[in-house]
C-alpha cells in the first residue's frame, strides 16, 4: 500500500507569521494521523523559518505514526536528529535564500561528508533517505553512502505544464527502477498536488509520498482532516 506522509511545515508557517503559540503542530499532526496519514514530516531548517527545535521534540513524544525529519547536513541539525531519534531522516540540500527546497541533494559530490552522518544516524536506529533528483548516478551514490531509501524530487515534474511532464515522469520511473534494482526503497515528494498527482502513481516501487503545501492549502477550504482524507483518496485512484 502506498503510504502518505503529511508535511506540516506550513502549519508552522502560519504560527511564525505572528510568532504566536497557535496553531499547534502537535494538534495538527494528531488530526492528520486521525485522518489516516501514515507519517508526519517536518523540515528543521537552519534559519528556523517555520519548524522550531521544540516542535521536533514535542512531535517525537506525541506522534502515533512515523516521524520523518527533513534536514541539511549541518552539525547543529544533525545533533538535534541524533538526540531526538526520529523514525526517519531525509537529507536535503538547503540554501537560506530559497523559498523552498530547490532541487535534489548532490549525493555523488558529497559522499565523504554524507557517509559518516548516515552511519551515525543508522547507529542511532534512524532510517535514512537521500532527497535526490531522478538521476541514476545520484541513486547509486545514495546506496554507496549507506542510505536504505531515496526520495525522488518531483519538483521539476510539478513545475512543468501537463504537456511537458512526460519526459520528467520518465526520468522518475527510470530512477525508481534503478533504486529497486540495487536494493533501495523509494519515496517521492515536492510540489505534488491534487491536480498533478495522478501520473506520479505510475512510478513503480513507491513506498511513501511526502506531501505538505497542497494539503495545507486545501485545508483552508475543507479543514485539515478532510484535506488529508481527500489526498489519501486521490492516491488510491490511478489515472486512466
Amino acid at each position: 500500500m502506498l503510504r502518505l506522509g503529511v508535511n506540516i511545515d506550513h502549519v508552522a508557517t502560519l504560527r511564525q507569521a505572528r510568532r504566536t503559540v497557535y496553531p499547534s503542530l502537535v494538534d495538527a499532526a494528531a488530526i492528520c494521523e486521525r485522518a489516516g496519514a501514515q507519517g508526519i514530516t517536518v523540515h528543521l531548517r537552519e534559519d528556523r523559518r517555520h519548524i522550531q527545535d521544540a516542535d521536533v521534540y514535542a512531535l517525537r513524544k506525541s506522534l502515533k505514526t512515523r516521524m520523518n525529519l527533513e534536514m541539511a547536513n549541518n552539525p547543529d541539525i544533525v545533533s538535534v536528529a541524533l538526540d531526538v531519534g526520529p523514525d526517519e531522516v531525509c537529507m536535503v540540500p538547503e540554501r537560506r535564500e530559497e523559498l523552498t527546497t530547490e532541487g535534489g541533494l548532490d549525493v555523488a559530490g558529497q559522499r565523504k561528508d554524507l557517509a559518516p552522518v548516515v552511519a551515525a544516524l543508522k547507529q542511532r536506529g534512524v532510517c535514512v533517505s537521500m532527497f535526490i533528483d531522478p538521476e541514476l548516478r545520484q541513486v547509486e551514490a545514495a546506496a554507496e553512502v549507506g542510505a536504505p531509501y531515496v526520495e525522488l524530487h518531483t519538483g521539476a515534474y510539478a513545475e512543468h505544464t501537463r504537456s511537458e511532464r512526460e519526459l520528467e515522469l520518465g526520468r522518475l520511473i527510470a530512477a525508481a527502477k534503478r533504486a529497486h534494482e540495487i536494493g533501495l526503497k523509494v519515496n517521492a515528494g515536492h510540489g505534488l498536488s491534487f491536480d498533478n498527482l495522478g501520473p506520479i502513481l505510475n512510478i513503480p516501487y513507491l513506498d511513501t509520498l511526502n506531501i505538505g503545501h497542497s494539503i495545507v492549502c486545501h485545508a483552508v477550504f475543507v479543514g485539515l482532516e478532510q484535506s488529508v482524507k481527500d489526498m489519501l483518496k486521490a492516491m488510491r485512484v490511478f489515472p486512466e
